[in-house]
């Protein structure tokens, strides 16, 4: 039996968590590191950060769910009244995708009749060919915002780790680039493991990509300061 990935939205959501939590935290904690010698007035501003960060971020994830799940929910709705109101439009509209696929008017017509014969199966077959819109998990919204909530505020702790452990905070700001790098490589390579990619490619790419943001964020961070 072949073997497919299912757990694309749950990586989604966990890469867009870890990617800003591993690079905003880091990035503040290092602009002050320039202006305080002391660690944990770092810590003080690290912690204040992720909480407000790791619940932004959380509830721009459910919001955004919840969009999706009632954008599905009205397209359906309305998907439902055109089959009972203009079922010949609805009709043409399905032979016209059967046919996008090759098929002939032949092959078409006995498709489309059994089709119109179930009005559920009718509705959910325009939800996906004519609109594209695959049928959201009604939970969906709450498990994105406790993953994307999750992974930023672990990600947060990782870069801000050094800065409880050593009370100097330009010491521990040395630390801290070495310990954001080597977990944007050991999330990058485990997120290519899990999604299919090649694993070394996608533990470069996102320590690069998540490299090149917090090293921007940190120059402002240090403007700033």
């Amino acid at each position: 039996m072949e073997r497919h990935f299912t757990g694309s939205a749950f990586v989604r959501d966990a890469v867009l968590g870890m990617s800003d939590g591993l690079t905003v935290p880091f990035a503040l904690a290092a602009g002050l590191s320039g202006a305080v010698s002391a660690s944990h007035l770092v810590v003080a501003a690290g912690i204040a950060e992720i909480a407000a960060g790791s619940i932004s971020m959380g509830l721009g994830g459910y919001l955004a769910a919840r969009t999706e799940i009632e954008h599905y929910a009205a397209e359906r709705r309305r998907e439902l009244r055109e089959i009972a109101e203009v079922p010949g439009e609805e009709a043409a509209e399905v032979a016209a995708v059967f046919r996008g696929y090759g098929l002939s008017r032949d092959e078409t017509e006995p498709l489309v009749a059994a089709l119109r014969k179930r009005p559920e199966a009718w509705v959910d077959f325009m939800m996906r060919f004519e609109l594209g819109l695959e049928k959201p998990d009604p939970k969906r919204a709450l498990s994105s915002a406790l993953t994307i909530g999750g992974a930023y505020a672990v990600a947060g702790l990782l870069s801000l780790g050094p800065y409880f452990a050593l009370a100097d905070a330009r010491i521990a700001m040395r630390w801290s680039v070495a310990v954001t790098l080597l977990s944007l490589l050991v999330f990058g390579f485990a997120k290519g493991r899990i999604a299919g990619m090649r694993p070394w490619q996608s533990a470069f790419q996102t320590a690069t990509i998540g490299a090149l943001a917090a090293a921007t964020a940190f120059a402002l961070a240090r403007l700033a300061t």
